[in-house]
């Protein structure tokens, strides 16, 4: 069945935004080549785009050329204004947008253990409030927050964890209650793979998996294109994938026992210090031995990972596998060739520590563009 007049109007539209989004500003004519539109129906779109509010005249192409220059078209970009937080266990981080992804202000703050809740919850909004101010936003649209732990599939909610401080939970809640914005809250791990997929490591591959080495350790699954959570939004959570050479097995409660057992950032400072290293910066010093022997504890987890996904990819992210970079990966993939015949590139992370907070600025990006977007 033909798309009715109104249904076509906004599909070309959408794909035109998309265009002006990923590839800068065009011309009406790199519009009308890109979209297969004909010349007509372009200067209808460009007219209705301009007179919504999200397009506008950012400049003139054709200046090496006779005759008159074309308008160059934009996406407005204060329009919307995002934020995205990175929230750590003992600390949180800011990054505020525009419609267009560009960074405005950023800010981090630590939060320490002996806070309590409300405090805790305190120092993260006033850091936003600030950071938004510092950007010169008016209001926030939408703001995605990355977190440790679950996230629940029917309520999109950070789940009650134990092990993780409850001011996590609580902050979500009170930036919902105090924002006029849409609020998101997704795993750190995922948004990392998002970001990966789309402007990092990952960003040629449709099937990988991210596995996240730092003070917990977990995996993010993309196949397909799409970043894949689970019936209860536990895909990945591979810290308690029990693997030999742990004391035990790990339990409902926790992963003592598991795969998080060999490769937790603690686990990796033992490793180092029993190699005469300082845990600190071991992995920047290029010690084989020590290389030698993480790689095989982390090709065993990952080639559990493996045999059951065929990924074809694994990415290493968190700080182990951004400080480990690409003499880690070239070990690990070596390893797990030796434990798995179907065939696997490992990869360092490209994006390291930025990469929670570029996938849920990303997030946000897209919350506010399904909104506004025609």
């Amino acid at each position: 069945m033909a798309a009715s007049p109104s249904t076509a109007r906004a599909i070309n539209d959408r794909f035109a935004l998309r265009l002006l989004q990923d590839e800068g500003p065009l011309t009406a004519t790199q519009l009308k080549t890109l979209t297969g539109l004909s010349r007509p129906t372009v200067a209808d779109l460009v007219e209705r785009l301009q007179g919504s509010g999200l397009v506008h005249v950012v400049g003139e192409a054709g200046a090496e050329r006779r005759g008159p220059n074309a308008k160059l078209y934009g996406i407005v970009a204060d329009r919307a204004h995002l934020a995205a937080l990175d929230v750590r266990t003992r600390s949180v981080s800011v990054t505020v947008a525009d419609l267009l992804g560009t960074t405005l202000a950023e800010a981090s703050v630590p939060v320490g253990d002996d806070s309590g809740t409300e405090p805790a919850v305190e120092k993260a909004v006033t850091l936003l409030e600030r950071t938004v101010r510092e950007a010169g936003a008016d209001r926030l649209h939408s703001v995605a927050v990355g977190a440790p732990g679950l996230i629940d599939p029917a309520t999109g909610e950070l789940r009650d964890s134990s092990g993780l401080p409850a001011w996590h939970r609580r902050l979500v809640g009170v930036l919902q209650e105090r924002l006029p914005a849409h609020v998101l809250v997704e795993n750190e791990t995922n948004l990392a793979a998002v970001a990966e997929l789309r402007e990092g490591a990952a960003r040629d591959r449709e099937d990988f998996v991210l596995l996240w080495l730092g003070q917990g350790v977990g995996a993010a699954v993309v196949l397909d294109g799409r970043l894949r959570r689970g019936a209860s939004g536990g895909a990945g959570e591979i810290g308690f994938l029990p693997v030999p050479g742990t004391s035990g097995l790990p339990s409902a409660t926790g992963c003592d026992g598991g795969f998080h057992e060999l490769a937790c950032a603690t686990a990796v400072g033992a490793l180092a210090a029993a190699h005469g290293l300082d845990p600190a910066d071991a992995l920047g010093a290029g010690h084989g031995p020590f290389l030698d022997a993480l790689a095989r504890r982390l090709a065993v987890g990952t080639a559990a990972v493996v045999s059951v996904l065929d990924p074809g990819c694994v990415v290493l992210a968190g700080e182990t596998g951004h400080a480990g970079g690409t003499e880690l990966a070239a070990r690990v993939e070596a390893e797990l060739s030796a434990l798995s015949p179907l065939r696997t590139e490992v990869r360092p992370t490209a994006l390291g520590d930025a990469a929670v907070l570029r996938g849920a600025l990303l997030r946000a990006r897209d919350a506010a563009q399904d909104e506004l977007f025609p």
